[in-house]
């Protein structure tokens, strides 16, 4: 199996000897899921695609500070990718940003969400149980977003939501997965973005979504799923 990742975003220059990129922490995440295909990564932010997305199994699009319906150069580049990879059937996954450009590309309605930051360990409900091998309906992902995606791609099913996030992740048949929170993250990067956030958010707000992030998460969990998506199981 071959994987392209469109990196969409580059990390804050004290955060890169640590985690390095996003297209590493994915790598990490679906390495330790047991991924043992090839897996390429391209800066999409920085303009640098392959010459053709034909020797992948999947494309996978990682998240960013932008907006999904921006006017940017480099988001409108990225669109046009990815309306043409959905029109070739290419398998896709989207994370945060990821979630939110291809729902854009589908004519979903993506914006601010109307109750406000997204952030830390949160708690949503899984409505396809069945995904996995526990059937647990409960999940806990760390998020980061401010933007959301307002109304389900038509033909799409929804596999997530909670009262903040009421499309959190959702599929399209076996060619499109994409969930709102990062699976990818670890903790202390979700702690990391948080301190930088200190002032938005108040210190209160802060310091209790930091002592939340000690109850662990369930990016392993999402990890797998993903791999059983992208057929490697």
């Amino acid at each position: 199996m071959k994987l392209c990742i469109l990196d969409n975003d580059v990390l804050d220059p004290a955060a890169v000897p640590i985690w390095g990129s996003y297209a590493a922490m994915f790598e990490r995440l679906l390495r330790g899921a047991g991924f043992e295909g090839e897996i390429d990564a391209y800066s999409a932010r920085q303009g640098s695609y392959p010459d053709s997305f034909d020797a992948y199994d999947a494309v996978l699009l990682t998240g960013s500070r932008s907006d999904a319906f921006s006017d940017d150069a480099w988001v409108v580049e990225l669109r046009g990718r990815v309306s043409a990879l959905l029109a070739q059937q290419k398998k896709l996954v989207g994370v945060c940003f990821g979630h939110q450009l291809i729902a854009h590309c589908l004519g979903a309605k993506v914006g601010r969400a109307p109750q406000g930051w997204g952030l830390g360990r949160t708690h949503y409900t899984w409505h396809e149980p069945s995904h996995f091998s526990d059937g647990v309906q409960q999940v806990c992902l760390l998020a980061s977003h401010q933007d959301q995606v307002l109304e389900l791609p038509q033909g799409a099913r929804l596999l997530a939501s909670n009262a903040h996030c009421p499309i959190a992740a959702y599929a399209i048949g076996q060619q499109v997965l994409c969930i709102q929170p990062h699976p990818e993250f670890e903790p202390a990067y979700s702690a990391f973005l948080m301190n930088k956030q200190l002032v938005r958010h108040g210190e209160v707000v802060i310091q209790e979504k930091l002592a939340a992030l000690q109850g662990g998460h369930d990016g392993p969990r999402m990890g797998r799923l993903m791999l059983r998506f992208m057929g490697q199981v």
